[in-house]
């Protein structure tokens, strides 16, 4: 995937879908519809809401990806 990949019907309704609270790399990355790899460099990215914090688990929400998500398409 690329930076500014389309935020298409599909990948908007793979985020919506499901619990709001994303807890893990895996489960992130399979909301977003990219690589596992991919997903820890975004969490690095000041801009992602991706969080990681000292000494605990990445987790992120639907709710936040999605809004991210629609200022890069």
């Amino acid at each position: 995937m690329n930076e500014q990949q389309k935020l298409t019907a599909e990948r908007f309704d793979a985020l919506t879908r499901g619990p709001e609270k994303l807890w893990g790399l895996t489960t992130i990355a399979n909301a977003l519809g990219v690589s596992v790899d991919k997903t820890r460099r975004l969490a690095k990215r000041d801009d992602v809401p991706i969080y990681h914090p000292p000494g605990g688990g990445y987790f992120a929400t639907r709710t936040e990806l999605a809004q991210w998500m629609r200022t890069k398409a």
